[in-house]
This record gives structure tokens, sequence and C-alpha cells, in this order.
């Protein structure tokens, strides 16, 4: 029975890894549907993978580590086709930089409800912009010592790797986050507005990022609009949608990126989907954080009715304001 039970487990251990190194691997491949050169280095203005593996990380905890070195060593032998010195040491940034990202996001006692304002700053500072430097250092290194990078162009292939690897991050693990406490909908939920803010998404960012006009901020009352109404469940999508379209915008090179460079383009785009991952997730951390203290003040009022209640018998409950107000709402 204990031999089972410790093979149930390793089984269990080994396809938790697996599944991780395959969602990775399937993230990868969405991201270099659009990659872009920048002096010799291959780039994405969002990379989807460091999201998976900081969202896997958060879930199942440190040990699903080896599924993100075997997903992140698939990607780089199916892209050059061979396994080198150089792929263990890239290999090892992407794996490295979002395991300090996962440490440093619990020694500041992140929650993953992001229901509180600090937790959407933490995923930001820590999680994002600071642990995904280890991976485009390590990255651009990797390929300025190999020679497939000028000395000249470092700092701009690790802007933009580090952008792409942070972009991942800011967009991708709210979402995820988010699905964890998905639930079955229900005839109350607010179906006509979801429905109507999906449309407005949709068309507005289009229109934003294929006008000539540069009309780019049309997607920040959207953005508003979904964190204030639906918190995180509404503004991490419409964070992921408006950061695909503007991405797909960018690399077709019509709307407001016609006639930019690459690297024009890259450090609109990373300013763009920068703008939008942080208003989504601190805007709607915000709104869950005072949604959390109003309840918690509720809360505090019930308690203090019914000690009144006890200690003055005689005085209706009824005569509470909030009782009256909850009263007539349940009508």
């Amino acid at each position: 029975m204990i031999h089972s039970e410790k093979n149930r487990r390793g089984a269990m251990a080994l396809l938790r890894v697996l599944a991780v190194a395959g969602a990775y691997y399937a993230a990868a491949d969405v991201g270099l549907l659009r990659q872009v050169n920048v002096h010799g280095a291959v780039v994405t203005p969002l990379w989807p993978p460091t999201g998976i593996a900081l969202s896997a990380l958060l879930y199942m905890g440190l040990r699903v580590w080896p599924g993100i070195a075997l997903g992140s060593l698939f990607v780089i032998a199916t892209l050059t086709g061979s396994v080198t010195s150089s792929t263990a040491l890239v290999v090892a940034g992407n794996t490295i930089a979002p395991v300090c990202s996962f440490l440093l996001l619990r020694s500041a006692g992140f929650r993953t409800e992001l229901d509180r304002l600090r937790d959407g700053v933490i995923l930001v500072f820590l999680g994002a912009l600071a642990g995904m430097v280890i991976s485009a250092t390590t990255g651009t290194a990797v390929l300025l010592v190999d020679g497939k990078l000028p000395a000249s162009g470092f700092w701009s292939a690790w802007a933009a790797w580090w952008a792409g690897d942070a972009m991942g991050v800011l967009v991708v693990t709210p979402l995820l986050l988010v699905l964890r406490r998905l639930r079955m909908p229900q005839l109350t939920d607010r179906w006509v507005e979801g429905g109507a803010l999906l449309v407005v998404a949709v068309l507005g960012t289009l229109l934003a990022t294929r006008s000539s006009l540069s009309m780019l901020y049309l997607v920040f009352p959207i953005l508003i609009w979904a964190a204030l109404r639906f918190q995180l469940a509404g503004s991490a999508p419409c964070a992921l949608l408006m950061s695909v379209l503007a991405i797909l915008a960018g690399t077709d090179r019509v709307g407001p990126f016609v006639g930019h460079s690459t690297l024009e383009v890259m450090v609109n785009l990373t300013i763009l989907n920068g703008a939008v991952a942080l208003t989504a997730l601190l805007l709607a951390a915000l709104v869950a954080e005072q949604q959390n203290v109003r309840r918690r003040i509720e809360g505090a009022c019930e308690e203090l009715a019914d000690l009144v209640d006890q200690l003055a018998p005689g005085r209706p409950t009824a005569a509470w304001p909030y009782r009256v107000r909850d009263e007539r709402e349940s009508r």
C-alpha cells in the first residue's frame, strides 16, 4: 500500500512536470507567430511562456520547475535545431527567472487572489520587471558571446527580450489566476453588459490599432469599464485581447505603426502593452480591495446589530438602515 501510494504520487508529479512543459512549448508556438529581428536577435513583443511558467509555480510550487526547463529546452532545440552549451545557459536563464520571480512574490506576501492593490504592485515590479532581468541578460549575453549579436546592439536586444518576457507575466499570469477561480455562469450574471463589453473591446481596439489617426488612447476607457464593473475577470481578458491585436497591427505595419522601424515598433508596442497591463491589473486590484473593505464594514455592522439586539431586546432589528436596505433588495 505504501509503495503504491508513492508510485501514485510520483506519477502525478511527473504528469504535472510534463503538463507544464507542454503548456510552455504550446505558448511559445503562439508567441513565435509574431516574431521580430532586433540586430540579429529573434524576439517577440509578448512572450506567453513566462506567464505560463510563473502561473505554474504559483499554482503548484517549486516542484514543477523541471517542466519549465524541459519546455524551454524543447523550444530552443526546435528553433536552433541543436543542443549546445549555449542552449543550456539560455534554458537556465529562462528557468531561473520565473523561479526568482516566484520566490520574490512569496517573500513579499503575494496573494494569488489579486484582491489587494499591493498584490498588483508586487506582481508588476517583482514578478515581471525584476525577475525577467535574469532571462533577458542571460539570453542576450549568450547571443553576444556566440557572435550572433553585435556589441552595438546589445542593449536594444536586451530591452526587447526583457520587455517581451515582462509582458508575458503582466498579460498572461493575471488571466490564468482568474481562470483558477472560474465558476459556472448563472442567470443572474450581467450577460448583456458582458457581451456589450466584448463587442466594444474588439471594435474599439481594432479602430485604435489600425486607424491612421493614432487613436491608441481609445483602449483605456474600455479597460476602465472592464475593471470597474467586472474586476480582474473582465480587465485581464481585455488586456490580453488588446495586446494581441496591437501586436498584430504593429507587426503588419498598419495604423499608427506605419513608417516606423522595427525597433520603434517594439518600443511603441512595449509602452502600449505595458500601460494596458498596468491599468488592467492595478485598477482591478484596487476595486477588489475596496469591495473587500466594504464587505468587512458591513459584516462588522451586522455583528454590532446582533450585539445591540442581545443587550436591548426590545429594539426592533429592522430599525437598522442596512437591514432595511437588504430586505428591500431581496424582494
